[in-house]
């Protein structure tokens, strides 16, 4: 069954022109260029005014009918052949007989003589309202133009969608979100047309390939034009002589395209031509296709012999100096002989540029020589998109021939990446760095992985011990720089130093103008991110975040996911948990079922998020992954793992076990000698209700490490003391470092303090702070849903009657407690005496579970 396509992005519009066609007035012309949806938009208010009376009579303009007098209305009138002036005012006694209505003129551009003064009386008398669409960019007769130049009518002119309304009406088609990339592709091809956007979207999930996954619809691959849509491009495009075809093929494959080019490849007058006719639109310098859907009508069109030989004749007038990926694409798709020398710097150049999967096609094809190089090259990117397998296999096959000490090296050390990040052996990692360190060749790059190695190995002291002086070498180029920038930034930002990460950030190629050159570089950015968000400087982690992810917005493949997922951490980061789950949610729906290592580290982020804003269905299977294991690259994230446990079990209304592993995720941290995540830690102890005097204790030596470190101790001693005071101040200190969930939870444990001491207006004010910071933030934790619901009860007897309310029995609540049965009902009588509830299914509606 066909999706209902609603207007959306034009509800004022509709309104304008529902006003304008209604009993007593002039009416109204609609116009823009084709596709945008006049005539739609003119058939929804004639529906949404048919109340108020009357009929419809509806004229279509057309090249056909323009050829006979009142062509416009042949079917509808009944008006013999006669003198012009009789024969008009034959046609307007028929209209005066069937008043009231509405009279409807479509494509009033293409509208005859006759019937365009027919319409013109209609309007100058105020005979009916008048109701008239037409393209604009199209010459319309004299007497139509005048209508509203001489304000006979209102003009209102219709634009395509732009990407964010394209957005929204390809969501309310779907009935849920689409991933920005999809979206921005839709877009793109259709240029904002709802008439086109319609027929693609609908042939593309008829077909299977715009699918949902984790909640998020996504286009699974390339688009096929379907026949309807052909159609409709094919009679805006006309027929074409055979020099216009030539120009608007060599468009379709190439572009953008030179016009010198296009104009000694064809010629002037054609290439004008195709100008003209609306085809091909020009700055004078290159050609563009005027709608990117005609270069797939084409493209389809066009028989493949005739496809290679057009893409090799422009190959041939493309210089490769400034980028040679236009040209070596060109000619990997055309009848000119293979350039693989070529195709190797158009390779390399994409790696640069994060197009994974073009530099992948491009290294296989310079590789089929057997060029050791770009098998390299090959194998580099096959890892980088999780084909571990196939890069094991050149990197094996290369170690077992090569005997160049510097080259057997380099793919061993390609091999060790592979095998620990792609392929999770990392006993066959150390192996293969060993065989690298072997070779006596690369020792800077050698040095440099075995530091990642050791960070895996949670050998945080001697990355510290060794990492300062790789870092401030002389380091060979970026591979080696991102590795040693990677680890220094990750130790950084676990043990706190923040000069080290600002000096890894430079190093690694991170900065203010500029980002890193090579894929690793999304790890650095990740590690960047979280060490200011354990610093408590969270807004220039997002500002990082913020340029690795406009470098990877438009590209396929990894990169793109990659980016969401760092823009995703930093917004987290930052407590702006919508964003968060928005980025998050994308990056997951692609990730979820690839061996792409990044997805662990969506899934911890993901499952935080989710349960920050109270969404414990959401986060469940997530946390039951994390649960059973991590990657064994990402060790030193374990901290962020627990902490995620701790806000699950916190959302399913468990904040006892919540608080045991946030108090866990400490121990760890400590253990592993990452001081800066174990402030984190107790941080959300605190957040989660932990009252007792640990986290005080643990924090005080930890707070010369930064803005959080400071704000966390604050934050534990005043909880501890109950003093609603301090806290309010604090929860203030947190929104002005950025965390607005530290913020907003440290408002409502102000409310609690303050309510338990009897103070009411002070907990009001201060559970109006938590209020407006839960609505920023979009945060639902355990402390904001009691500061918005008071109750009388302690925090155990809370905890133990929400978990009766959401169906948990009473021995289930003692054993996962660890009370006896006897307890769990006492507490559980004793809040439902406070509550004046008698029955288990009465504490839901005070509680506010749902």
């Amino acid at each position: 069954m066909e999706r209902p396509w609603p207007l959306t992005g034009r509800d004022e519009e509709l309104r304008r022109v529902a006003a304008a066609i209604r009993p007593g007035a002039a009416g109204v012309i609609v116009a823009g260029p084709a596709g945008v949806g006049k005539t739609r938009l003119a058939r929804e208010a004639l529906a949404a005014a048919a109340g108020h009376g009357g009929s419809v009579v509806f004229a279509q303009g057309s090249t056909a009918a323009r050829q006979f007098p009142l062509g416009a209305f042949a079917g509808l009138l009944d008006v013999p052949p006669g003198e012009a002036a009789e024969t008009i005012g034959r046609a307007l006694d028929q209209i005066t007989r069937q008043l009231p209505l509405v009279l409807t003129v479509d494509d009033a551009h293409l509208l005859d003589e006759h019937s365009a003064i027919v319409v013109h009386r209609v309007v100058a008398r105020r005979m009916a309202p008048v109701l008239i669409t037409l393209r604009t960019g199209e010459p319309a007769p004299d007497i139509v133009t005048s209508l509203w130049k001489d304000e006979h009518l209102p003009r209102l002119d219709l634009a395509p969608l732009d990407a964010e309304e394209s957005t929204r009406l390809i969501a309310r088609v779907l009935g849920g979100p689409v991933d920005t990339d999809s979206a921005h592709r839709l877009w793109t091809m259709t240029q904002g047309s709802p008439l086109f956007l319609r027929h693609l979207l609908a042939g593309e999930l008829s077909a299977g390939r715009f699918t949902a996954a984790s909640g998020i619809w996504r286009w699974s691959s390339e688009p096929a034009i379907s026949p309807e849509l052909a159609g409709l491009l094919e009679r805006e495009i006309g027929d074409l002589a055979t020099g216009v075809r030539d120009v608007i093929d060599l468009v379709a494959l190439a572009e953008p395209v030179a016009v010198a080019t296009l104009s000694a490849l064809t010629s002037a007058a054609d290439l004008e031509e195709a100008e003209e006719r609306g085809l091909v639109r020009t700055d004078g310098v290159v050609a563009r296709l005027a709608h990117p859907l005609y270069g797939e009508v084409r493209r389809a069109a066009m028989g493949t012999l005739r496809a290679r030989r057009l893409r090799g004749r422009v190959a041939l007038t493309l210089d490769p100096e400034p980028d040679p990926i236009p040209r070596a694409v060109l000619t990997l798709d055309s009848d000119l002989p293979p350039e693989p020398a070529l195709f190797l710097r158009a390779a390399e150049a994409a790696t640069r540029m994060y197009d994974l999967p073009l530099a992948e096609r491009l290294a296989r094809a310079a590789a089929a020589t057997g060029d050791i190089a770009a098998r390299v090259v090959h194998g580099a990117a096959l890892s980088w998109l999780s084909r571990g397998e196939e890069a094991e296999a050149i990197h094996e096959d290369i170690v077992a021939t090569a005997s160049d000490p510097g080259l057997l090296a380099m793919v061993q050390l390609h091999r060790t990446g592979n095998l620990l990040f792609t392929m999770a052996r990392p006993d066959e990692a150390h192996q293969a760095l060993a065989a690298a360190e072997a070779t006596g060749a690369a020792p800077v790059h050698v040095a440099a992985m075995a530091l990642v190695l050791r960070l895996v190995d949670g050998e945080i002291s001697a990355v510290l011990a060794r990492v300062p002086q790789l870092l401030r070498s002389d380091l060979p180029d970026d591979l080696a720089g991102i590795l040693v920038a990677t680890s220094a930034s990750a130790v950084a930002a676990v043990t706190g130093d923040r000069e080290l990460l600002d000096e890894s950030a430079v190093v690694g190629g991170l900065t203010a103008d500029r980002v890193p050159t090579v894929i690793p570089g999304f790890g650095l950015a990740d590690f960047q991110v979280l060490g200011h968000r354990l610093a408590g400087t969270p807004e220039r982690g997002a500002d990082l975040a913020r340029r690795m992810r406009a470098a990877s917005a438009d590209l396929p493949g990894p990169a793109r996911l990659m980016g969401l997922v760092v823009a995703g951490h930093a917004a987290l980061a930052e407590g702006h948990l919508l964003d968060a789950l928005l980025s998050l949610r994308e990056a997951w729906a692609a990730l979820e079922g690839s061996g792409h290592e990044f997805r662990f580290r969506c899934r911890t982020l993901l499952a935080t998020a989710l349960a920050q804003a109270g969404r414990p269905e959401g986060a469940a299977p997530l946390l039951a992954g994390i649960a059973a294991g991590h990657h064994p690259a990402y060790r030193l994230y374990l901290p962020d793992d627990r902490l995620a446990l701790a806000w699950g079990a916190a959302a399913e209304g468990w904040t006892t076990e919540a608080i045991g592993h946030a108090a866990a995720a400490a121990d760890l941290a400590r253990e592993a000698g990452s001081p800066a995540y174990e402030v984190l830690a107790w941080q959300t102890a605190v957040q989660l209700g932990d009252t007792t005097v640990a986290p005080a204790r643990r924090l005080a030596p930890l707070a010369g490490l930064g803005p959080r470190a400071e704000a966390a101790l604050v934050h534990a001693r005043a909880w501890a003391d109950e003093d609603g005071d301090a806290l309010l101040r604090v929860a203030h200190a947190w929104a002005r470092l950025g965390d607005l969930v530290a913020a907003g939870d440290a408002a409502a444990q102000a409310a609690e303090v303050h309510r338990r001491a009897g103070r009411q207006g002070s907990a009001l004010t201060a559970a109006a702070v938590a209020a407006k910071l839960a609505e920023r933030s979009g945060a639902r934790t355990p402390a904001l849903v009691v500061a918005a619901r008071p109750l009388p009860l302690t925090a155990r007897e809370r905890e133990i009657a929400a978990l009766a309310a959401r169906g948990l029995s009473n021995k289930d609540i003692a054993a996962r407690l660890t009370l006896s049965v006897r307890t769990v009902e006492g507490h559980l009588y004793r809040a439902g005496h406070k509550l004046g509830v008698s029955e288990r299914a009465g504490l839901a509606d005070p509680l506010g579970v749902e």
